[in-house]
């Protein structure tokens, strides 16, 4: 039995919950459905593949699923606000999928593509809107969307929201929604302007955190590689033609690398594309969706394309490029740990990121172990300097051997 049926969702609602897999709801869900359901404010601190999509849009789809009203024109009764294309697509694909037979009225608008079919669809009124800031505004600005009959305000990704650039935009469109609402926030970290943001914007909220740091420890088996430059495409093939790996995610730091990346492996016969804004969005959705379906082995992404990718069943991330911020390493390798299931992360390092290393392993408070066990190990003259305090993590595999 679900144990969805604890939370006096509609019957259609827990059906469709099931279908897509789900029945025991995780951490996130089981403290903010009730809070969510009983129209209380909310800070969650967590980050993507905790379910934290199903955990504020099963409340609202529950909660107007019970109580339908006729739509007013240009209008919705929910928002919810998020940084990425790419991500607002995913959400809404979710949502469309939970509310089926409900008779809800759903949009996602997002920039990249033509906003006729957008601004047709909100004129007739809407139950749910997901956006992203851009067009959002666009169409604030033009007329063809007000919020006079909004009940309920969800900020995701609000951290992301702020790397970004989006944090005046954000602000913008929270000035033309009326005071009295429901509103959800989100984020995988509180930075000063998060926090401050939080105290204005939410009514004594429930507050929930799923600690990244656990996620990252338990679920994830970490390892680095160390190696030159220059051996760092011949040990990815060694990888991926030692390791049956289904779905692999590879980050780069550039567009040029990933492209770079892409071309090496299409010559190896290794099915694969690349995610980066140097891509029209139709190409980009067409690569997000065939990399879902395990049409794509490989998806090369740049961090900035890959905020908020919700993809079941990633086996494998490998950091080609560590990442500048810390931070970023606990999102990325998270991309493989989803909603309680284990997964591999492996990280290339040459000696000049050995700073990046120790900063990366200082943040989480572990010893990343280095696979030694590989044809381009490379000896480094100088070792990185570890904290004391840290907790090895336990190597897993090497690639002398195929995983059968």
């Amino acid at each position: 039995m679900s144990e969805f049926k604890e939370f006096s969702l509609l019957e259609s609602i827990i059906d469709r919950v099931s279908l897509k897999g789900y029945e025991q709801p995780t951490p996130i869900q089981k403290e903010c459905i009730p809070a969510l359901i009983n129209g209380s404010d909310l800070l969650g601190i967590a980050q993507t593949g905790t379910g934290k999509t199903a955990a504020f849009s099963l409340p609202i789809i529950n909660n107007f699923g019970r109580n339908k009203i006729d739509s007013k024109a240009k209008s919705t009764r929910s928002l919810i606000l998020t940084p990425t294309r790419e991500l607002a697509s995913q959400i809404m694909q979710n949502i469309d999928d939970y509310a089926e037979g409900l008779g809800l009225k759903t949009k996602v608008v997002y920039g990249g593509v033509g906003r006729q079919a957008q601004v047709d669809a909100i004129a007739l009124g809407l139950d749910i809107l997901v956006a992203t800031p851009g067009r959002l505004l666009d169409l604030i600005a033009t007329g063809d969307i007000n919020f006079e009959a909004l009940e309920v305000f969800v900020l995701d990704e609000a951290d992301t929201m702020l790397d970004m650039g989006f944090f005046n935009d954000v602000q913008s469109i929270i000035s033309k929604l009326p005071k009295k609402r429901q509103t959800l926030l989100f984020s995988a970290t509180m930075p000063a302007e998060i926090e401050i943001l939080a105290q204005a914007i939410l009514t004594d909220p429930t507050k929930v955190q799923i600690a990244a740091e656990t996620i990252t420890i338990d679920l994830v088996n970490q390892s680095v590689y160390h190696l030159d430059k220059s051996n760092k495409v011949p040990l990815l093939f060694n990888i991926l033609e030692n390791h049956d790996y289904k779905k692999v995610l590879i980050f780069c730091k550039t567009k040029y690398g990933a492209d770079i990346i892409v071309k090496e492996l299409e010559k190896a016969s290794i099915t694969a594309a690349s995610l980066h804004s140097g891509k029209t969005q139709a190409v980009r959705e067409e690569a997000l969706q065939n990399f879902k379906d395990a049409n794509l082995r490989v998806l090369v992404a740049t961090d900035v394309a890959a905020r908020g990718i919700d993809v079941d069943n990633i086996t494998l991330v490998i950091n080609y490029n560590l990442p500048e911020d810390p931070r970023n390493y606990i999102h990325r390798i998270g991309r493989t740990a989803r909603a309680g299931n284990s997964g591999i992360a492996i990280s290339f390092a040459v000696e000049n990121d050995i700073r990046q290393l120790t900063n990366i392993e200082n943040s989480i408070g572990q010893v990343i172990a280095v696979v030694t066990q590989q044809p381009f190990h490379k000896v480094f003259s100088k070792a990185p300097i570890q904290n004391k305090k840290k907790k090895p993590v336990k190597k897993t595999h090497s690639t002398r051997k195929k995983r059968k």
